[in-house]
């Protein structure tokens, strides 16, 4: 049985890895007291919400208006949260990359997250039977090289000589659905991680499929 897609665009935290409970968001409130002790924080549907829409970059710079000297700041603490904490993969997960890359499929990873973090995820959690993404392209400082942009898409596309119709990207927030536009690649939503009501309507009206579970996300990847 051939491939419905030869190449996957994956995303990594709450796609791959249940990660914004687990780090970013503790970051968040630990960032917070330091940076604006009298601000009252995100909660974590507040969180997943700023991610969706209008992005971490805008929360930080427009609503906390967090300095140049802040934002480095911001980072090291959020980098001491990423480096110390390695999340898990989603139950069944890695069992249907192994099977996708098995029948010769391309992994590749475009995520907000740090490359090297990234491949210490995948390393870590298959550790036993080592499953390592072909391509990763994780956060840059320069926003024309990072998801929404589709910089990153157009490059694996020329690396692997694959054309947009030939790749499926799977992303939980608003950011995945934008690259997929400005490249025509279809774009599918990965549900399982949250449930959140705006979130949702918004993926399940601009995905090509919502995917509640894993389970789903395979059976569409793998039908005839």
């Amino acid at each position: 049985m051939s491939l419905k897609y030869k190449c996957l665009i994956l995303d990594h935290d709450d796609t791959a890895v249940n990660s914004t409970s687990f780090i970013h968001h503790p970051a968040h409130l630990e960032a917070m007291k330091i940076l604006r002790p009298g601000l009252t924080p995100l909660d974590l549907r507040g969180w997943f919400l700023i991610n969706f829409d209008p992005g971490i970059m805008t929360y930080l710079t427009e609503e906390l208006k967090l300095t140049r000297s802040e934002l480095e700041e911001e980072f090291n603490i959020w980098r001491s949260f990423t480096s110390s904490r390695i999340p898990r993969f989603y139950p069944g997960f890695l069992e249907v990359l192994y099977r996708y890359r098995e029948k010769g499929g391309l992994l590749a990873i475009v995520s907000h997250s740090q490359e090297d973090l990234i491949r210490r995820d995948y390393m870590h959690n298959s550790a036993s039977a080592p499953l390592i993404p072909d391509i990763i392209y994780g956060w840059v400082d320069d926003n024309s090289k990072r998801k929404p942009s589709p910089w990153p898409v157009q490059q694996i596309l020329a690396k692997f000589q694959l054309l947009p119709e030939e790749v499926l990207i799977i992303d939980d927030l608003k950011p995945g659905v934008q690259m997929s536009r400005a490249v025509g690649t279809a774009v599918a939503a990965a549900g399982w991680g949250h449930d959140i009501t705006e979130i949702r309507e918004y993926m399940t009206e601009n995905c090509l499929a919502y995917f509640k579970t894993v389970e789903d996300f395979a059976a569409f990847i793998f039908e005839s």
